[in-house]
């Protein structure tokens, strides 16, 4: 009985290690073939139909386009970095410092405000779901590795801009834009990225088109913060 009890454990530890591998292995490879192609879809996008399908509405098309870098204004890539993540370009997709001040806040009963940076965003728009459970954080973490490791900053950034949520059934800057301004993403003006970036990460209450007293006074931050960065 006792051999048969270490075969079976064997077995276990052997299918547990090929697991882990196959995991680590494919998720590695849809990281790196992301690097390289359009995006056109998220694991967000597809949240969004399924959340339409439960709440039993008509189906609603989800309105998306990938452009290049070269057909985005350099303003938004800005206005994103100066509200959401100023130390994009120094860290390795986890800012410490906010994590731990956020822990801190959350123990004294404070207000916890987000400290997630842009890469930790990417990872779950793209890979994951909006729950909160301690098994999606995990695999939030393993992505942001992942794409820190295999992307460039700039590949982060864009991927950002272009899959980020900006209202109903809107996500990336192209549709945004022509959505509120009617006009492409290269065209946007400092004001108009600023506007955009204030409505994240919550556009559904952060209305771009129905802007609130608090929605503006973020955009001036920003626009403050953005002279500040020099990339005004």
């Amino acid at each position: 009985m006792s051999n048969n009890n270490n075969k079976l454990l064997h077995k276990l530890k052997r299918w547990l290690i090929y697991s882990i591998l196959l995991f680590v292995g494919f998720t590695s490879l849809v990281v790196i073939v992301l690097g390289f192609l359009p995006i056109n879809t998220s694991a967000f996008m597809v949240q969004q139909h399924i959340t339409d399908f439960k709440a039993d509405k008509a189906y609603t098309s989800v309105k998306q386009d990938w452009i290049k870098r070269a057909n985005i204004s350099p303003h938004i890539f800005s206005a994103v970095v100066a509200s959401e993540d100023q130390l994009f370009y120094q860290h390795h997709g986890f800012d410490f410092d906010s994590i731990f001040s956020a822990l801190k806040k959350r123990s004294s009963g404070g207000k916890i405000r987000g400290a997630s940076t842009i890469s930790q965003q990417v990872a779950k728009n793209l890979f994951l779901s909006p729950s909160r459970s301690l098994w999606r954080k995990g695999f939030e973490v393993w992505f942001t590795l992942l794409i820190e490791l295999f992307w460039s900053k700039e590949r982060i950034l864009l991927t950002y801009v272009n899959i980020a949520e900006f209202g109903d059934h809107l996500f990336g800057v192209q549709a945004a834009s022509k959505h509120y301004f009617a006009i492409p993403a290269k065209k946007l003006s400092p004001q108009q990225a600023a506007l955009l970036a204030a409505s994240l990460p919550n556009p559904i209450l952060f209305k771009v088109d129905k802007p609130t007293e608090y929605l503006l006074e973020k955009k001036q931050w920003i626009l403050r913060q953005m002279r500040n960065l020099n990339y005004i």
